[in-house]
């Protein structure tokens, strides 16, 4: 069984508890990005943090995408790289 712990977070000016397995401060570290990335557009968009957070998940949807697309050509390198050993 894994041991989860509640991990109390600020998103947008809202606080949160949230249940996870992940040591507290993964979880802490991945709400302040999040919420970076929610001020960071509210800003620039001029839009409430609200209407923001629909943008915010969408620019971090993309980079996850990216970074799996990164991930899997690298796979790809290295297995072609050890075939040519």
């Amino acid at each position: 069984m894994e041991n989860k712990c509640k991990v109390a977070v600020n998103v947008g000016g809202k606080g949160y508890t949230l249940v996870s397995s992940d040591p507290p401060e993964h979880v802490q570290r991945a709400a302040a990005y999040a919420d970076r990335t929610l001020r960071e557009i509210a800003t620039s968009t001029h839009q409430p943090v609200s209407q923001a957070a629909v943008l915010a998940v969408i620019s971090l949807a993309d980079e996850v995408i990216k970074a799996q697309d990164e991930n899997t050509r690298l796979k790809h390198e290295i297995q072609l790289l050890r075939e040519a050993k």
